[in-house]
């Protein structure tokens, strides 16, 4: 086949829609086939009925050269996969002698003796090829069809997984040629992803017209936009040139908005900025309620470089913790530039930090002004170089507020430490 190979991932199992269970195969599959070069359109879970499982297994193969089913393969009568595979692809099924005896071998090692309806996971369409499973009863099935094939494998993520790597390795490799996909990614704060699709498209366009074409995709959440670019071919070392050719495009396209091009957070970026210098930082936070220090130490060592955090929620507290005086809030407001930039003075003074970071602002759905209305957040940081304040206004109800204020702190703390003087 040319081109690049496209996937449908089915997960099979009416436990996934009516008892709550999370469906984790897929998103591992998915990933796999995405490293190995094959795109995957859509992944889909369907309940155990044979209706809706040979509807499902219809859909998948008419837009997907590859069709990856888990689940439904025990001895159970609602183990129907093998059935709707057989169905739709017109197929009959035979029961596969080695596979009975070696499911027969296996309860023999335990002492006992094996179940009839175990026979049920012996059953093998014409054509197919039998994936063997190490750590359970129910082998994969393998079957090609035309152009297409399709890939069944048990539920259990332990089994699943070794299955699908030997899968990948002698079956879907071989048949669809399938190379290297490289992946990078480029994270970028402050700006919205309206804005940074807007900026990156040029490039976009440019790169999806030259081979091998460069794939992109963009992600957002509250205050963080990642990009993340991949590419699939042969050689995975020139991939990986063309890939960074096209990051540093992205870097120098975004300047001092982008935190890193390895896909880091925010956090672990900070992080390491602070380790290289050797500095520690220390929070002052009111309407975040401690969600920067949360997300700060979240990263692995932050032991090493986050020292102390103050949620001075009221303004007593900003008083009495901080050192902010009751006339500069009485002058400004507990929201105002003024206050905030007291605050994070007032705990780099206390705790003999580096440096600090410092919120306060009206996370609603109360409390808004005609001139402070709710969403508006002030924030500074303090630091060898001074101190620096900045005002925005976020939209969205309280979580949403609150995330984009943490978020907003941590990136102003970050183009502190990278601004300031070796």
């Amino acid at each position: 086949m040319t081109g690049t190979p496209v996937a449908a991932v089915v997960a099979v199992g009416s436990e996934l829609l009516t008892l709550g269970r999370t469906d984790t195969n897929s998103p591992y599959i998915a990933a796999r086939l995405q490293q190995r070069g094959i795109r995957v359109a859509f992944t889909s879970v369907v309940t155990d009925e044979l209706a809706n499982l040979t509807e499902a297994l219809s859909h998948a193969l008419s837009r997907a050269s590859l069709v990856v089913c888990t689940g439904g393969l025990g001895p159970t009568d609602d183990d129907r996969t093998r059935d709707a595979a057989a169905a739709v692809l017109g197929r009959t099924l035979h029961e596969d002698a080695a596979v009975v005896e070696a499911i027969r071998a296996r309860f023999g090692r335990r002492g006992l003796a094996m179940p009839v309806i175990n026979r049920r996971q012996a059953l093998v369409p014409a054509g197919g090829l039998v994936v063997p499973n190490e750590r359970g009863t129910a082998p994969g099935l393998w079957i090609p069809a035309d152009d297409r094939a399709v890939l069944l494998l048990p539920g259990p993520p332990r089994e699943m997984m070794p299955m699908l790597e030997h899968a990948l390795d002698t079956l879907v490799g071989p048949r669809f040629g399938v190379g290297t996909a490289v992946q990078r990614a480029l994270v970028i704060a402050g700006r919205s992803e309206s804005w940074v699709d807007e900026q990156a498209q040029p490039l976009y366009a440019a790169w999806r017209d030259e081979h091998p074409p460069v794939a992109t995709t963009i992600l957002a959440s509250a205050g963080v936009v990642e990009l993340h670019l991949s590419a699939h071919g042969p050689d995975p070392a020139a991939l990986g040139l063309r890939l960074d050719a096209a990051l540093a495009a992205l870097a120098a396209r975004f300047g001092d908005d982008v935190v890193n091009t390895d896909g880091a957070s925010l956090e672990a970026t900070i992080g390491r900025l602070l380790s290289a210098r050797g500095w520690t930082v220390a929070a002052a936070e009111s309407c975040t309620g401690g969600l920067v220090t949360a997300r700060l130490t979240d990263v692995p060592g932050a032991s090493g470089w986050v020292d102390r955090a103050a949620v001075t929620y009221s303004n007593t507290a900003k008083i009495a913790d901080l050192g902010v005086t009751p006339e500069l809030i009485a002058a400004h407001g507990a929201v105002s530039e003024p206050v905030a930039q007291a605050m994070a003075e007032g705990l780099r003074a206390r705790a003999g930090v580096d440096v600090t970071v410092a919120v306060t602002g009206i996370a609603g759905p109360g409390g808004g002004t005609p001139d402070k209305p709710v969403g508006t957040v002030c924030f500074a940081v303090s630091g060898p170089d001074g101190s620096q304040v900045r005002t925005v206004r976020f939209a969205g109800d309280r979580a949403a507020i609150r995330a984009f204020s943490a978020t907003a702190a941590l990136d102003l703390l970050r183009r502190y430490v990278v601004e300031a003087a070796p």
